[in-house]
């Protein structure tokens, strides 16, 4: 493949990656896609080479519909603090596929790895936590190449997840990845597609020299 198939390819993946809420068919993951996809996270880079990340995968259905109905509690919060407008449209959107996917991976960030001499740490605390996130959409890019989808719950408290999955003390969840075959993507995010908030374009995100 020539350098420029190559660049197109990159960034073809990166205008095709949804958020899969509610595509997912529930088939399974073939072991050996899913070890594709967490070596393709594993690969990410970090803070000081700390690697300070874990993933949990849980296919239990019992442990899956406790998640689910912690879930769905919480966006029953987040709703009764919406205005009318707003509560109403935020109805027709769906926020999680945790028992439609195939399997939940839970990430974690140990600050713990490597410490105390992180190189690179000293002087931004979170470091570790955004290598953590790199990992992540490592995971999100390389399932859309095998195309598979991802959908990243955040409707959670930190304590309840971590109890959930058997977390030690000193390590946070960072997020609940459902992830699976679908029947399909949507061309438009689904956030846009309900007009809950639409992107805005990137001459508004940039700067020069100073803000």
């Amino acid at each position: 493949m020539e350098a420029d198939e190559r660049a197109a390819a990159v960034y073809d993946t990166i205008a095709r990656r949804r958020d899969v809420r509610a595509e997912f068919s529930g088939a399974p993951i073939p072991a050996p896609t899913l070890e594709r996809l967490l070596s393709a996270a594993h690969a990410a880079p970090s803070v000081g080479l700390t690697q300070p990340w874990d993933f949990v995968i849980v296919a239990a259905e019992a442990t899956r519909r406790r998640f689910r109905d912690h879930v769905a509690g919480e966006r029953d919060v987040f709703a009764a603090s919406l205005p009318p407008e707003r509560a109403h449209r935020f109805e027709a959107i769906k926020v999680e596929g945790i028992m439609e996917a195939s399997v939940g991976i839970v990430v974690t960030y140990d600050p713990s790895r490597g410490a105390p001499d992180v190189l690179g740490r000293h002087a931004i605390a979170d470091a570790g936590l955004y290598s953590t996130c790199l990992a992540i959409e490592n995971l999100w890019l390389a399932a859309t190449v095998e195309g598979y989808g991802v959908g990243w719950v955040s409707f959670y408290r930190e304590e309840f997840l971590s109890e959930l999955v058997g977390l030690p003390a000193h390590v946070r969840p960072v997020a609940w990845l459902c992830v699976g075959p679908v029947h399909g993507v949507q061309d438009v995010p689904d956030l846009e597609r309900h007009r809950w908030r639409m992107r805005r374009p990137l001459h508004d995100a940039v700067h020069r020299e100073r803000w």
